[in-house]
This record gives structure tokens, C-alpha cells and sequence, in this order.
């Protein structure tokens, strides 16, 4: 139905074979006379979450989301306290079970907050209910607002039919909205309004539509300083402040490196109808060594790329040498350790920084034991 509207059948005893013919042409529904008048909310219950769902899976599909290293989530020893945190947040949720409050997640790209944001979904109460995920940076300026909060029939003028918002397509489940820093000043407060009331208004309508959805937001800019430039509205950074995690950077967690790199290999391997894959002592160095501007992202990225294109027996990772400019000994000498190719950068080098990375490999080789460690350095 070009307009957007569900189509409910009635029909009289002896005519299945119609209610049957009119589903396949689109009908939502049917009821049989004789019925019950208690059956009518229930059926319109129904088509509703079916409009909903239909709403839900046509985004994902013209949205054509790419997981990166798919949705596995490994705490390791450095995210403990931030696990405890959002364990705590998923013990409220199933105290309140509806109109959970919102959730802010914020950390560098690629740091896998959409994971984080999914996992939270799938352990929480509304883990059997839709999860709308919204890329707000990929929504043009011009149709973000029909995309979250729907529009009428004849709002604008492409408008054919009337059509549900993300908002309502996640109603009862989680709406995710990723980058939520690149939605307008306008849209940030209708995004506020419906945190807060619960209520939305479709494009070119006039009436108030309830929706119940827990709201996920995510930004890789802190929000609290782009609130102060004037960048963010203020007020709704306060709302979505409420419960706030901070996802660390790859280069914070060194000590979970190498576990993180098992981790996800398993994944990968498994999707490309491995049984095993082996990282090569050289190997763990290279990935230890490594800045990873690119977070968990570039991690997933050069795994992949050394399984397929490497011997998955012994996994190295000689890209990431060029990458960085990191310490590598390509001689063979042990007494000489850096590598020739490196450079100092004309913005300047940190001296300091590069001390802490060779106490943190001299600890890794000496396997945690602090008195070898400082013996090699």
C-alpha cells in the first residue's frame, strides 16, 4: 500500500480462501466473524509492531551497515571497571523495563563503540526487541529529520506516502545513534524532546505519537567540550550525560593487545573456514610495538589482512612497520635495535613516550615479571 497504511481483512464463516489470497497481496491481518471485541486491540498491536519491524529492516537494508571484525566484545584485563559500570547499567534497566534512560558512549573512532552499543542491546531487558542503528553522519541534512521522526503523506514534495520514523521503528527496543555530534542544532532538540517525553511529531503532522525508545548515543568527540564551544546543545549533552562510559583508545590497553588480537582472529579465521591461525613471536612484537591510531578497527583490519594474504601458521605484521615508523630490529644484531628506516618527524618526537613503550615490551618479553624487566632495561 503506497501510503504506508495497514490492511486489515474481515471476513464471514467459509471464506479462509479470501483472508488467505489477501494476506499474500499485502493484507496485514484478517479476523473471522464471528470475533470477539477484546480481539481488535490485540490485532491492531500486532500490524503496528509488524510496521514497525518492516520500517526497521528496510533501514538496515538501505543503510547496508558493514560490521568490522563483527560484534564480539572482549573486556580483557583493562576495561574491568568500565564492565562493572555498565553492569550496573543493565541491573537498573531491568528494574525500570521501560523508559530506560539514555546512554552516552565516547571514544576515539574505531574504538568499537558500535559493539559496545550492541552488546548492551543484546544483554539488556530489550534484547528480544528491535535495534535501529542510525549513522547520524551519513544522514543527509535535508531528509534527517524524515528519517528519524517519519512524515506525513504530501509533507514535502517527494513525500507519496506516509512513512514511520527510526524513532517509532525502534519503539519498545534501542535506538542507536552513532556521531551523534553531526545532527543540527534543531534536530538535537527534537532528539531531546523525545528523550524526555517520549513524544514525537512526524513531519507535516500535527498530532503527538508516543514512542519508547532506549536512546544509545555515541560520539568520537567529547561532547562536553564541543557543549562549551557551542557546538553541541548544551541541554542535551546534560541528558545524555546521565550515564556516561569512556571507551580507551588501543594504545591505553597495550596489556590487552595481544589477547584482543587472539580474540578477534578467532572471527576471522572462522569466517574464512580456518580452524587455527598462529601469530609469530615477530609478530606479536610488531603488534605490540604499534601506536593504532585506527583502534580496534585497524587491529581487526591487519589481522585480516595477514590471514589472507600471509601464512596463518606464523602471522606477521611487517606493514605496520612501515605504518609507524615503530622500533624493529631488521639486522639481527641484538645490540642494535632501531630500525634504520625511521625518522624524526618535523613535528617533533616524544622522548618520553617512547621510554614507557620500551618499559612496557621489556615487561611483556619478561612475561610480567618486574625485576627481569628491569634487568633488560
Amino acid at each position: 500500500f503506497a501510503d504506508g497504511v495497514s490492511c486489515l481483512i474481515m471476513t464471514a464463516d467459509g471464506g479462509w480462501e479470501i483472508a488467505v489470497e489477501a494476506m499474500k497481496r499485502g493484507a496485514a491481518d484478517y479476523m473471522a466473524k464471528p470475533f470477539e471485541v477484546q480481539e481488535i486491540p490485540l490485532i491492531l498491536a500486532r500490524c503496528a509492531s509488524a510496521k514497525r519491524s518492516d520500517r526497521s529492516r528496510q533501514h538496515r537494508i538501505g543503510t547496508a551497515k558493514t560490521k568490522q571484525g563483527g560484534d564480539t566484545l572482549y573486556f580483557g584485563n583493562s576495561l574491568l571497571e568500565l564492565k562493572e559500570q555498565l553492569e550496573r547499567i543493565l541491573t537498573a534497566d531491568r528494574r525500570l523495563e521501560k523508559r530506560l534512560p539514555p546512554v552516552l558512549l565516547e571514544g576515539e573512532t574505531g574504538t568499537g563503540k558500535s559493539t559496545f552499543a550492541r552488546w548492551l542491546h543484546a544483554s539488556g531487558p530489550r534484547r528480544n526487541e528491535e535495534l535501529v542503528v542510525v549513522n547520524c553522519a551519513a544522514l543527509p541534512e535535508s531528509l534527517a529529520e524524515s528519517e528519524l521522526f517519519g512524515h506525513e503523506k504530501g509533507a514535502f514534495t517527494d513525500a507519496k506516502g506516509k512513512r514511520i520514523g527510526l524513532f517509532e521503528a525502534a519503539d519498545g527496543g534501542t535506538l542507536f545513534l552513532d556521531e551523534i555530534a553531526s545532527l543540527s542544532p534543531a534536530l538535537q532538540a527534537k532528539v531531546l524532546v523525545a528523550i524526555e517525553e517520549g513524544k514525537i511529531r512526524r513531519v507535516g503532522g500535527v498530532s503527538e505519537i508516543l514512542v519508547d525508545a532506549r536512546v544509545i548515543a555515541a560520539s568520537n568527540r567529547r561532547l562536553k567540550e564541543l557543549s562549551e564551544s557551542g557546538e553541541f546543545r548544551e541541554d542535551l549533552y546534560h541528558r545524555l550525560n546521565l550515564l556516561h562510559a569512556l571507551i580507551p583508545p588501543l594504545k591505553d590497553r597495550r596489556s590487552d593487545i595481544l589477547a584482543l588480537a587472539q580474540y578477534l582472529g578467532v572471527e576471522i579465521a572462522r569466517r574464512y573456514r580456518l580452524d587455527t591461525f598462529t601469530i609469530s613471536e615477530a609478530g606479536k612484537a610488531q603488534l605490540l610495538a604499534h601506536d593504532w591510531p585506527g583502534n580496534i578497527r585497524e587491529l581487526s583490519h591487519e589481522i585480516e589482512r595477514a590471514i589472507i594474504l600471509g601464512d596463518p601458521e606464523s602471522l606477521s605484521f611487517p606493514a605496520l612497520v612501515n605504518v609507524s615508523g615503530d622500533l624493529e630490529n631488521e639486522s639481527g644484531d641484538d645490540s642494535e635495535w632501531l630500525n634504520q628506516r625511521w625518522r624524526f618527524p618535523e613535528s617533533g618526537f616524544d622522548l618520553e613516550n617512547a621510554i614507557d613503550r620500551l618499559i612496557d615490551q621489556a615487561i611483556d618479553q619478561a612475561d610480567g615479571n618486574v625485576s627481569q624487566a628491569s634487568r633488560l632495561l
